[in-house]
C-alpha cells in the first residue's frame, strides 16, 4: 500500500491574510513540500498539470526532474498528465526521459482534464475528449513498448518508422494511472490495458465512485489480467488536521470557503458528510480513511491533498509532520489486517522489472 499526497498547484491568497505568494514562491513552496513528503516517509508524491491561473504546473517534468535531484526514494507521479491536449510522442519523450533521471522513480496519471479553455488552447475539440483521450493512450502505449511504430489515427499526423528516445529504462515503461471523476469509458480503458484506475474521490460521494470502480474491476477481469480483487485501484482524499478536532474545523474554515475548486458552495460540515474531505482530529482521519476499503475494496495507492486553498507553507509542512508520524503508519497496519495474500502492491519499477525477468525466464 502506497501513501503520499497530490498538489494541484494553485496559487491562492491567504484568506486570513489577504497576502497571496507569487508564482515563484509557490513553486518553490511546492518543491519545498515534495522533499518534506520524504522525509516523513510517504511513498508518494504526484504533481498535477495545468495551462491556466490561478494554477501553475504548466511543465511537470521540469518540476519533477528537479525533485528527483533532491530526494532518493519517493515515487514521483503526476495527477494529471492531459493525454487529450499533449502530444503523445512528447510524452513518450519526456517522461522515458524523467523515469531515467529519476532511477525509475516515476509514474503518471492520465486525464482528460476538466477545464474547457485549454483544449482549442492546444488545437483540440473539448467535444473529443474521450476519442482523444482513447487514440493518444494507444498510441503512447505502442511507442513505448515498440522499437520502431508506424502510426495513422485521427488527430495527429502519422507516423513512419518513428523511434521515440530515450526508450524507457531497462525496456519497462512507467506504470500509468487512469485518472477519472466521472467517466466509464476511462474506467474501461484503464481496464483494457491492465493499467491502474485512479478514483479523485474529493467531490462526489463515495457511491459514484464505488461504480466506476466496480467497473474498472469487472472489466480488468473480463479482459484476463487477474480477478476482479486484483485489479489496481488508487484513491484521493482530503485532510486537515489539529490534535483538537474543532480547533481543525475553526482554522480550515475560512480556506474551505473561499478555495478555488469548491469555495461558495457547500458547507464544510455538507462537503465532510458526503466526500472524503475530513477536518479534524488524526484520529478522526485514521477512522474514516481506515474504512475506505469497506467501500471500494483492497487498494494500492491513497493521495492526500494538503496543499491547496491559499493555506501557508508553514502549515502545510506541520500537517505532513502530522500524516508521516500518526496517521499513515496507523493507516499501513489498519489496511494490511486481513489483506489477501493474492492482491499485489502497487506497481514499481522494481516490481515490474523483476515480473518481466520472470516471465522470460519461465520461457527459456
Amino acid at each position: 500500500m502506497q501513501f503520499g499526497i497530490f498538489t494541484v498547484g494553485d496559487v491562492t491568497p491567504d484568506p486570513t491574510t489577504g497576502l497571496a505568494p507569487s508564482e515563484n514562491e509557490r513553486i518553490r513552496a511546492i518543491l519545498a513540500i515534495a522533499r518534506k513528503a520524504e522525509e516523513v516517509g510517504l511513498d508518494v508524491f504526484a504533481l498535477g498539470e495545468h495551462h491556466n491561473p490561478p494554477f501553475i504546473p504548466s511543465s511537470p517534468t521540469t518540476i519533477l526532474g528537479y525533485i528527483a535531484a533532491k530526494t532518493e526514494s519517493i515515487i514521483l507521479s503526476t495527477a494529471t498528465t492531459l493525454i487529450t491536449t499533449n502530444d503523445p510522442v512528447k510524452l513518450a519523450e519526456d517522461y522515458a526521459m524523467l523515469q531515467h533521471i529519476s532511477d525509475g522513480r516515476v509514474d503518471l496519471m492520465m486525464g482528460r482534464g476538466n477545464t474547457a479553455p485549454v483544449y482549442p488552447w492546444f488545437g483540440k475539440d473539448m467535444r473529443e475528449g474521450i476519442a482523444l483521450a482513447v487514440e493518444n493512450y494507444a498510441l503512447l502505449h505502442r511507442l513505448w513498448r515498440e522499437d520502431v511504430v508506424d502510426w495513422e489515427g485521427r488527430f495527429r499526423t502519422p507516423l513512419k518508422g518513428f523511434q521515440s528516445t530515450p526508450r524507457p529504462l531497462d525496456g519497462v515503461p512507467p506504470f500509468v494511472w487512469h485518472g477519472s471523476i466521472r467517466s466509464p469509458e476511462i474506467a474501461e480503458q484503464a481496464a483494457y490495458y491492465g493499467d491502474g484506475f485512479f478514483a479523485n474521490n474529493i467531490f462526489w460521494p463515495k457511491e459514484h465512485y464505488m461504480k466506476l470502480i466496480g467497473l474498472y474491476r469487472e472489466r480488468y477481469e473480463h479482459y484476463g489480467h487477474g480477478r476482479a480483487e486484483q485489479a489496481i485501484v488508487g484513491l484521493g482524499g482530503q485532510v486537515f488536521m489539529n490534535a483538537v478536532s474543532q480547533d481543525a474545523v475553526t482554522q480550515f474554515r475560512p480556506y474551505f470557503d473561499n478555495a478555488p475548486v469548491y469555495g461558495h458552495g457547500p458547507t464544510l460540515e455538507e462537503f465532510t458528510a458526503s466526500t472524503p474531505l475530513t477536518v479534524g482530529s488524526p484520529q478522526q482521519v485514521i477512522d474514516r480513511y481506515a474504512g475506505m476499503r469497506e467501500h471500494f475494496g483492497d487498494y494500492q495507492r491513497q493521495l492526500f491533498l494538503v496543499d491547496h486553498a491559499g493555506l501557508p507553507l508553514g502549515t502545510v509542512l506541520d500537517q505532513l509532520e502530522i500524516l508521516g508520524s500518526e496517521v499513515v503508519p496507523v493507516l499501513r497496519a489498519e489496511l494490511s489486517k486481513n489483506r489477501p495474500a493474492d492482491v499485489p502492491d502497487a506497481p514499481t519499477h522494481a516490481s515490474m522489472l523483476a515480473a518481466r525477468e520472470l516471465r522470460e525466464s519461465l520461457r527459456t
